[in-house]
């Protein structure tokens, strides 16, 4: 399976505009097998499917982990 080299995740927020983030697939895999990406900062991380399913995942302690409200390939 060929995974794309980044998604862009959107969350929901409470200010006009959703927020949306970056994140690139990095070379550790995670619980389910499938590749972890990560934003540049490393504190947003998710481990995402081929079918685009999303599993956030934690990257300090005391981290509270929304689910992205759409996943897709960024343009080009």
């Amino acid at each position: 399976m060929e995974y794309p080299e980044s998604y862009q995740l959107v969350f929901q927020s409470s200010a006009v505009e959703d927020d949306a983030v970056i994140v690139r697939r990095t070379a550790r895999s995670g619980a389910g097998g499938n590749p972890v990406y990560e934003d540049e900062t490393g504190i947003v991380r998710a481990e995402i499917s081929e079918r685009g399913e999303v599993r956030m995942l934690a990257s300090g302690g005391h981290q509270v982990l929304g689910t992205p409200l759409v996943v897709r390939e960024p343009a080009p």
